[in-house]
């Protein structure tokens, strides 16, 4: 799944130190919450195994966008490089001890996305705005779209949703039926969309998935599906995480960047925020 076993460089942009740190509870859970930047809100749900350095640079994408990020930190150590070792200790104790997070479920998501609405509706009281953004990956992805439910989030973004996981999921969104049925009418009622980001032949996001966002959403439903060769080289694994470690920054003009700036944009036209893009 997500995760950087690569270098991540030298430069600040991927790690926490100015960030304001919180914990943030629901009456259920607290998790951290690092926040940074000013403008509507957007939540960054980070992927497997946790807050690492490349998501953490594609959140300051957004800051430097005009946005505020709030990063949860759901599971891992924040701000960590990835290891194999380090990722796969995250990962069995995710699947195995974690309840918070339903794994192979195809007709529910996950309990935390309740803590993820009440963080949503305090990032849109504390930052105004039309309301909230949402991107989630990897293990997170769908959790932006169970996140409709809630009246403040108004841009949601599911980058390589892996959930559920195995075969007899492929076709399913990770989603209630509910929740489901409650995004379809807010897309219509409030015109609004979905965004979604996959490399073709992931085998953690199969194509029955994004066949299934489009009978379910129709045109509501944007997907950007590319192709594994304009991925990011020298990770050691396949393509998988569309927004940070597969993200080619090296070409501004290539096309995961593009899809970055796609998603950078969905957020600023929802949002209303009026200032020019990241730099590379």
């Amino acid at each position: 799944m997500g995760g950087d076993f690569g270098d991540s460089g030298e430069d600040k942009s991927g790690d926490l130190e100015d960030f304001e740190h919180f914990a943030f509870d629901d009456g259920r859970w607290s998790r951290d919450v690092f926040r940074k930047g000013a403008g509507p809100a957007v939540i960054v749900i980070h992927e497997m195994p946790g807050l690492h350095p490349e998501v953490i640079r594609f959140a300051n994408d957004l800051v430097a966008a005009g946005m505020t990020v709030f990063c949860p930190s759901l599971m891992g150590d924040p701000g960590r490089r990835v290891t194999p070792n380090y990722a796969r200790g995250v990962i069995l104790k995710t699947l195995c001890v974690r309840r918070e997070f339903t794994v192979w479920a195809t007709d529910r998501s996950s309990p935390i996305v309740d803590w993820l609405r009440a963080l949503a509706r305090k990032a849109h009281a504390e930052c105004g705005g039309p309301g909230v953004g949402a991107v989630g990956m990897c293990f997170t992805g769908g959790f932006a779209l169970a996140m409709m439910t809630e009246p403040s989030v108004i841009a949601p973004v599911v980058s390589q949703p892996s959930l559920p996981l195995g075969e007899r999921g492929a076709a399913s969104m990770g989603c209630s039926l509910d929740e489901i049925a409650c995004a379809r009418t807010r897309f219509e009622t409030e015109d609004l969309s979905l965004l979604g980001l996959r490399f073709h032949g992931d085998p953690f996001v199969p194509a029955a998935r994004f066949d299934a966002y489009r009978k379910a959403f129709g045109d509501r439903f944007e997907a950007i599906e590319l192709d594994p060769a304009s991925a990011r080289q020298g990770t050691g694994r396949t393509p998988h995480s569309v927004l940070s470690t597969h993200l080619d920054r090296s070409d501004p003009a290539g096309p995961t960047m593009r899809a970055r700036d796609r998603v950078v944009d969905f957020f600023r036209h929802r949002l209303g925020v009026d200032r020019a893009g990241p730099e590379a």
